[in-house]
């Protein structure tokens, strides 16, 4: 019997190996802790935001952040502010910041 949402499934995961092959090394989760205190006045202290604007971080999939963080430098992807906080940062520090918010557990408890 099918899966009725396999072709989803299967969708997504393609996505994701595609996305993993823009991610050019591993980063290292210590120092994008320390690279993310300039992400911190949108995206929260702990990758949860408190802005209505800016999206949450924490737990978000690493090569998504890579190929988001890569498009606003590269300037494919705009916004007002994170294309210019973007625009100075290295493959290094992408992969840092990207590993260190992919590595904060989120739990997701759904309503009652």
């Amino acid at each position: 019997m099918p899966l009725p949402h396999a072709p989803l499934a299967l969708a997504c995961l393609a996505g994701l190996a595609l996305l993993a092959g823009t991610a050019a090394q591993a980063g290292d989760a210590a120092a994008g802790r320390k690279k993310a205190v300039a992400c911190q006045a949108c995206h929260g202290l702990d990758g949860i935001s408190k802005l209505p604007d800016a999206p949450n971080l924490a737990g978000q999939v690493e090569p998504y952040l890579i190929k988001a963080l890569g498009e606003f430098r590269s300037g494919t992807r705009r916004n007002e502010v994170m294309s210019v906080a973007a625009k100075d940062l290295t493959d290094a520090d992408i992969a840092d910041l990207a590993a260190y918010y992919s590595a904060i557990e989120v739990e997701v408890v759904p309503p009652s």
